[in-house]
């Protein structure tokens, strides 16, 4: 709608006076001014649908006021384009779908001995500060969030989030450690996917998905994970005295909407927030604006990013391939994911000798002794005709007690595994009901992008999953049992014993890229064009992540029921930022989200735990899993380091009229469409700058012909003056120079280096390099810098 929303509206509409701040500044929601304005814009919206169409042909579902002046409303595509073309409307887009991007990481990150000692050891690690969870909710009950008899939680006053009762016990879901609990719903009812037999219409988490994220960034420290009796170490948030507030937007069975996002999202912000977390991203880019960074959903984030808080966003689990991102805009700061040192592994011991490698996490057979293996085929009861559905052992009535007692059950692998309809732990229950010794899961067929993740089970269990070493266990199980002249056999000769799998190798070759995290280039556009912007950001650890689980969960079969979960997804990396962003923002309340970025980009590591370059996982072209040396649009500028990012030396900030002017520097996007749906007009600064521009950390020119000059500005957030020197790395198809080659900046003071990309020679690829600066005490700012030379 025309007419500014509360964070930027500056006065001008009679009666109402002023309610937008400068940056330092806190919006006080509860003041008579934004209330006042508030239901102005409230009434406003209602008062149009009113003049326009007959009552009960539309439901209006929200009006957005805070941080977007629009609203939410179900109605028919002949409503929708009658709507577009009213007076006072600026812009119409019809609602989408998103999607969820689915612990041992804080030593790994060296946060218990780096960095939370300075913050007061973890007993304050993120004291006071607010992180929002835009999710599938919470399960409150768990230890991960209970709030400390010993050492209470204090109010805090910034924070003014409600907190929801639950229907059924009429308890408020909050606790001192969470302190806002609230669910959107509203366009997933009118779209009529929500099934109330199946979700909860509360911050109540059904998925097991928004417990496992708010545990990651802001859960309990030392809690310990325990499951089928073996206890598999501490859990603890990144932040581990931070407080959460739940925004309920994904459910069971559909994922959400935007405008149930976006109505969270302004709700958050509203309530004090300091640190936004959304491991949700669009299914695919959106397709109504011209432009990536002008969907609804970024839109209402930059507005956040001006309120003052920090967001961060999962890549998406599109990789390994290119521009598969779900997050685009240089607002957010976007995480891909990371395989850290931590890898669970075991072996198989055939009566042969041979020992097969497999996955499972899961004590060793009996004294770790070898017991006779059955196949399912060969303990089938009744017909042939069952056959196919009683192999891969997800039923134990098809199969004959008496013949699998004492014996390995040996199980096929089949597509039902992929589409989630059996599970390692139905198999397990399967095998522990008809009193085997243990299981083997074998993969007979190779299944192109599957990730086979290790789980733990309560009985001796592997999963096997090469191909050609399952053809190994299939020869020597063939040629040590005997069969009578049917084929049915009468003796079975094959052993094997299943090692210990309970405890993790750790491994110098970390982090690694994690194949299914999302590659950039980012696009600006649905055309998928390359944009000027580099994304992802930053690597955090997002592989079999241990952390709190909702035991009503149904996002992963293996976990249903349990207490904790170990799962992957960049939904995981993603709040391990949010927490360390919750480390910094307590060390440095004042400064911008920008600044936390920069902080947080710069500092980050380039080389491995054993002092190798970063790299990824990949496919190579017979769909085998490889490593490469990493990109940045693998990892954006490195491995996140904590401890660095609370000192970075210098930062590089940029302000909602840089990101402005960004916007109104794309080609090919026109300025009404940036003021229409920003709300900030383009101005006569933004003539004759480009995107790559924007003072960001990083520099990305996706088409550079001949020498072009960008500039950055550096701030110094140390104490004391220090004098860097300017080093650059880029291969021969670029020229890079930075001047000056080195300079003195004063605590506070800013400067300016200028930076020259020159194309030697057109190869139709990127060319990737970084300037490194290197201060005389001891900071280190580092740029990466991503060109591909055109005609």
């Amino acid at each position: 709608m025309e007419g500014d929303p509360v964070v930027s509206y500056r006065g001008g509409v009679e009666g109402f006076p002023a309610t937008a701040m400068d940056l330092d500044d806190e919006i006080d929601v509860t003041s008579e001014a934004v209330t006042s304005y508030s239901l102005h814009l409230r009434r406003h919206h209602d008062k149009l649908l009113d003049s326009l169409f007959v009552e009960g042909s539309y439901e209006k579902l929200y009006s957005y006021h805070h941080l977007v002046n629009g609203f939410a409303v179900h109605m028919s595509s002949l409503q929708a384009e009658f709507l577009r073309k009213a007076q006072g409307v600026k812009h119409v887009e019809r609602d989408m779908k998103i999607q969820k991007l689915t612990t041992h990481t804080p030593q790994f990150l060296g946060l218990p001995t780096g960095v939370w000692p300075t913050g007061g050891g973890f007993d304050r690690a993120g004291e006071d500060v607010v992180i929002g969870f835009v999710d599938s909710g919470i399960y409150p009950q768990h230890p991960s969030f209970a709030a400390h008899k010993s050492d209470p939680y204090g109010p805090v006053p910034h924070y003014k989030g409600k907190c929801e009762r639950d229907p059924m016990t009429h308890q408020s879901f909050c606790n001192g450690k969470i302190v806002g609990a609230q669910h959107f719903a509203k366009a997933a009812m009118a779209a009529g996917a929500f099934n109330p037999d199946i979700e909860f219409a509360s911050p109540l988490d059904g998925d097991g998905h928004g417990s496992h994220t708010a545990a990651i960034a802001a859960g309990n420290n030392g809690i310990p994970v325990r499951m089928h009796g073996h206890e598999f170490g501490k859990a603890s948030g990144m932040a581990p005295r931070a407080r959460i507030a739940v925004y309920k937007v994904l459910y069971r069975l559909f994922g959400g909407y935007v405008a149930d996002v976006v109505a969270a999202i302004d709700q958050a912000v509203q309530d004090g927030v300091d640190i936004l977390n959304l491991s949700v991203g669009p299914n695919s880019p959106p397709t109504a604006t011209r432009t990536t960074f002008l969907n609804p959903f970024d839109a209402a984030l930059l507005s956040a990013v001006k309120a003052g808080v920090f967001v961060a966003q999962a890549a998406g689990n599109g990789g390994p391939f290119p521009k598969t991102l779900v997050s685009f805009s240089p607002w957010i700061t976007t995480v891909a994911a990371g395989v850290d040192d931590r890898r669970y592994k075991n072996h198989l011991i055939l009566g042969n000798g041979k020992l097969l490698p497999g996955l499972g996490v899961s004590p060793a057979t009996h004294g770790n002794k070898s017991f006779s293996l059955i196949s399912a085929a060969d303990a089938l009861l009744g017909s042939p005709a069952t056959k196919y559905s009683a192999l891969d052992c997800q039923r134990p009535e098809l199969l004959n007690k008496r013949k699998v007692q004492g014996k390995i059950l040996l199980c096929g692998y089949s597509f039902n595994y992929i589409s989630g309809t059996a599970s390692i732990k139905k198999v397990s229950q399967t095998a522990k009901s008809l009193g085997a010794a243990g299981f083997v899961v074998a993969v007979e067929n190779s299944y192109p992008g599957t990730k086979f993740d290790p789980v733990p089970v309560s009985i001796p269990g592997i999963l096997i999953t090469d191909v050609s070493t399952t053809q190994d266990l299939i020869d020597y199980y063939n040629s040590s049992t005997i069969r009578d002249w049917a084929g049915r056999a009468s003796a079975f000769k094959a052993t094997a014993g299943i090692a210990n799998g309970l405890a993790p190798t750790l491994y110098n070759s970390a982090p690694q890229v994690a194949i299914f995290s999302s590659r950039g280039p980012d696009v600006k556009d649905f055309s998928f064009q390359d944009a000027d912007i580099l994304k992802p950001d930053i690597l955090a650890p997002g592989n079999l992540i241990w952390a709190a689980w909702a035991p009503n969960g149904t996002d992963e079969a293996n976990y249903a029921g349990e207490g904790f979960a170990m799962v992957s997804g960049t939904s995981m990396a993603a709040p391990h930022i949010a927490g360390i962003a919750a480390l910094i923002k307590q060390k440095n309340p004042r400064w911008s989200p920008s600044a936390i970025k920069s902080a947080l980009m710069t500092t980050a590591n380039t080389l491995d735990k054993g002092s190798h370059p970063l790299r990824a996982q990949q496919y190579s072209a017979s769909e085998m899993m490889t490593l490469s040396q990493a990109t940045p649009f693998d990892c954006g500028s490195g491995a996140v380091n904590p401890k660095a990012a609370l000192d970075p030396g210098l930062v590089l900030d940029a302000t909602h009229e840089d990101y402005i002017t960004f916007l109104c520097s794309i080609p090919d996007v026109s300025h009404s469409e940036v003021a229409n749906i920003v709300g900030s007009s383009c101005n006569s600064s933004s003539k004759g700058q480009r995107p790559y521009d924007l003072n960001i950390p990083s520099i990305t020119i996706s088409q550079l012909r001949g020498t072009q000059t960008v500039k950055r500005t550096v701030t110094s957030v140390s104490d004391e003056a220090e004098t860097y020197s300017i080093m650059t790395r880029m291969p021969h198809e670029v020229a890079l120079e930075v001047t000056p080659p080195a300079l003195t900046v004063l605590p506070g003071a800013s400067r300016v280096i200028t930076v020259t990309l020159t194309a030697r020679s057109i190869t139709g690829t990127y060319s990737f390099g970084e300037i490194t600066m290197k201060g005389d005490r001891g900071h280190l700012v580092r740029i990466p810098v991503v060109a591909m030379g055109f005609k």
